[in-house]
């Protein structure tokens, strides 16, 4: 047990839990609703910027992003999230939480705006724009990964910490379900107010030009939740183990959380000057004593986000593609421009409602008594499962939909109900705290460079593998069911990867971390933390 933990970080990791718990779970939370709606939205919308700005006359389908363009516009925000988790997970730790956290939110708000207003001339500077300001926008999402979930994380007590930080990004889930309904109600009101008939019946005339004000829309909407929250965000105090453990006052921590919690706490600043000369808490994040203590840690932490994000994001980003290659969607030539949205839209928004919201509620419930480690591998595990029975019978669910469907549903559900959240979770634990928010930003930018790699690599590799049956401009990939085989794999090394991830559940963040420990214990403590229970 530790035996210098300061009478303030006792006080929060005892609490019961509060409405001030409550509070923080929606400040914080509504920035990941808003990450979500943002970075999801763009699948929503990429089949209408291709009918917009790439028709060709003449042709038998509809126009479509070329390659180049279509991985630009889903991939550039990832670009942006990656740089952002970087920067600011560093900067919080160096600032401060509170202090970069309403930059990172207005950051969200302009850009989210921006994205809708993209101008140009042709269809490259409309493009170009676009992904200029998604490229920002993608930044200022990145911020909110560390310090969200290292605030919730030093905000909570060690009995229910996991659920709050989960709950924190469940509310992913929300803003992915938020997409797709606004998605809906514009589609919808166009298409009732701008009658056009489909694609094959009169080619110009199935893309109206009101239709260009839809994809604006639903992207300007994502400034909206975010605004909301800005005020309440600046409200909040510091963490008092910012505080207490890295700016060293003491007073102010006790102060801070006095306020909070409504009991009288006491400023031990003696011992905050005893543990800041302790050995263990002097050691940077480029050290040997770093490298011996969370090296593996952090490896476990850096490569399951990666291999998780690049099945996830594939499977999230390329739903529309999935659901036209198994003939749950009509052909594109079937549908106008704005019923297309509405149909993508649609089926986005089951997934979302059948998997992928209840699996992140899921994880919440039972976080704190299966415990991270044993989430994390079921979730993979299942994962597994899921893809190869999606991909190895794959032409079998061409003539059965509702089959495909569930099956689909259920990757999603174990992807939240699994490694999706704990690899969120985790990293905020489980690193000293004047090193957390950096190590959660370097963990989650590896997820990042996943998603990237998932969404510019699943977008050639799915192609047909016959010349004729490509989409225009892409050359032959492997097939739709090898790019499934494929991510079934991956979710098969994830699981061999979460090996390296420690058990966190129901301990405090100074004991998983030895910052208030003697010297003497370290390297005993450290070693019994690699080891999952």
């Amino acid at each position: 047990m530790a035996r210098n933990q300061l009478g303030v970080l006792n006080a929060l990791d005892a609490a019961k839990t509060q409405w001030y718990h409550f509070t923080a779970i929606i400040i914080a939370g509504m920035g990941f609703f808003t990450d979500a709606y943002d970075l999801f939205s763009i699948s929503l919308i990429t089949k209408l910027l291709g009918r917009i700005y790439y028709h060709v006359e003449g042709a038998q389908k509809p126009g479509t992003l070329p390659p180049n363009v279509a991985a630009a516009v889903n991939g550039v925000a990832f670009c942006g999230t990656l740089a952002g988790q970087l920067f600011f997970g560093w900067l919080g730790d160096k600032l401060g939480r509170k202090r970069v956290y309403g930059l990172t939110l207005m950051l969200m708000v302009v850009c989210s705006i921006a994205s809708g207003l993209s101008f140009g001339d042709s269809p490259k500077g409309v493009v170009a724009t676009l992904c200029f300001f998604r490229f920002w926008l993608g930044f200022g999402i990145g911020g909110d990964y560390p310090l969200s979930a290292t605030i919730m994380s030093e905000y909570a007590n060690k009995k229910t910490r996991g659920a709050f930080i989960s709950a924190v990004f469940a509310m992913q889930g929300f803003g992915i379900l938020a997409g797709g309904i606004v998605a809906l109600i514009v589609s919808a009101a166009f298409d009732h107010a701008y009658k056009a008939p489909p694609y094959s019946v009169d080619a110009d005339g199935s893309t109206v030009p009101e239709a260009d004000y839809i994809w604006r829309i639903i992207l300007m909407f994502g400034a909206v939740p975010a605004l909301l929250t800005y005020y309440w965000r600046m409200k909040m105090p510091e963490t008092a183990r910012y505080t207490a453990l890295i700016a060293r006052n003491a007073k102010q921590a006790a102060a801070d959380m006095s306020k909070v919690l409504q009991v009288e706490l006491e400023a031990e600043e003696e011992k905050v000057e005893k543990m800041r000369v302790a050995e263990s808490n002097s050691f940077g994040l480029f050290s040997k004593e770093f490298a011996r203590r969370h090296g593996v840690h952090l490896l476990g932490t850096t490569t399951t986000w990666f291999l998780l994000d690049i099945a996830y994001y594939s499977s999230n980003l390329f739903q529309k593609d999935i659901f036209s290659a198994i003939g749950w969607l009509p052909k594109p030539e079937t549908m106008s421009a704005t019923h297309e949205v509405y149909r993508v839209a649609k089926a986005q928004t089951l997934i979302a409602l059948c998997g992928t919201v209840p699996g992140y509620w899921f994880t919440v419930a039972f976080i704190d008594y299966l415990g991270r480690f044993t989430i994390q591998l079921m979730g993979f595990f299942f994962m597994t499962v899921f893809m190869f029975a999606l991909a190895i019978p794959y032409h079998h669910w061409k003539s059965h939909n509702a089959g495909f469907l569930i099956m689909y549903s259920l990757t999603f559900f174990f992807a939240n109900f699994g490694p999706n959240a704990t690899t969120f979770v985790v990293p905020a634990e489980i690193f000293p705290a004047r090193l957390r928010s950096t190590c959660h930003g370097i963990s989650a930018a590896a997820g990042k460079a996943g998603a990237i790699v998932g969404a510019f690599g699943f977008l050639y590799a799915s192609q047909s593998t016959n010349p004729a049956n490509t989409d225009a401009g892409y050359p032959p990939g492997i097939g739709m069911k090898n790019s499934l085989i494929v991510l079934g794999a991956i979710n098969c090394l994830g699981m061999a990867f979460t090996l390296l991830v420690p058990e966190s559940k129901g301990k405090s963040l100074e004991e998983l971390t030895g910052e208030n420990e003697e010297d003497g214990d370290e390297i005993q403590k450290t070693s019994a933390q690699t080891v999952p229970v």
